[in-house]
């Protein structure tokens, strides 16, 4: 398989990640669709549209692409080339044309919401559930509360920027991996830079 074509494109996801979050998602895709929190620009949608295109099914990418916290005006992550004409931040034009320049909008389901805000009115199960959304604490607890409960047997949950080491990076998802870890209810069963993905045990 060719690479996505992501190294262009903005975001935050190593192609190395990238690579692991590919393979995660052609297992996940085996249990039935996939699903990313916090898609940003789709340097992720990338790879995990083309693990849900060869295996005939979606990713439903759900991003209220309005930027988390670090994005803001004045914020360190914030880019002035993704605001509106208001100068709010607003990353969907910049992730809708990605889309179509790689080709892959057939296979993705953009959700232009809260995450939290929709798990109450799911009820597919899902084969990878990728947690990427706000890294504060409340929002990471909350995105992995809201939805972990619809990951299907065998399904994968994935989560970003996962860092042990607090020099190297906020403790939100840390915090989020260690429950899932330590639930009983997954088995981990990769570690990719700051990626990490579990198993859902039957």
């Amino acid at each position: 398989m060719e690479l996505p074509p992501s190294s262009e494109i903005k975001g935050f996801l190593p192609d190395t990640e990238g690579w692991a979050l590919y393979q995660l998602a052609q297992q996940g895709a085996l249990h039935g669709p996939l699903l990313e929190i916090g898609s940003y620009c789709g340097r992720s949608t990338l790879w995990l549209a083309q693990a849900a295109h060869d295996a005939g099914t979606v990713v439903f990418a759900i991003d209220h692409h309005r930027g988390s916290e670090e994005h803001q005006v004045g914020e360190f992550f914030h880019d002035p080339e993704l605001t509106d004409q208001s100068g709010r931040f607003d990353s969907l034009p910049t992730f809708r044309a990605n889309l179509a320049e790689a080709d892959v909008e057939h296979a993705v389901i953009p959700m232009i919401c809260d995450a939290a805000s929709l798990a109450p009115f799911w009820h597919q199960p899902l084969g990878l559930l990728f947690i990427d959304g706000g890294h504060s604490l409340d929002a990471a607890l909350a995105d992995y509360r809201a939805w972990v409960g619809h990951i299907a047997p065998g399904g994968i949950l994935a989560i970003h920027d996962v860092f042990p080491d607090p020099t190297l990076g906020g403790q939100a998802p840390y915090t989020i991996w260690q429950m899932a870890a330590d639930s009983g209810l997954f088995e981990p069963i990769l570690t990719e830079g700051s990626l990490r993905g579990l198993r859902r045990l039957a």
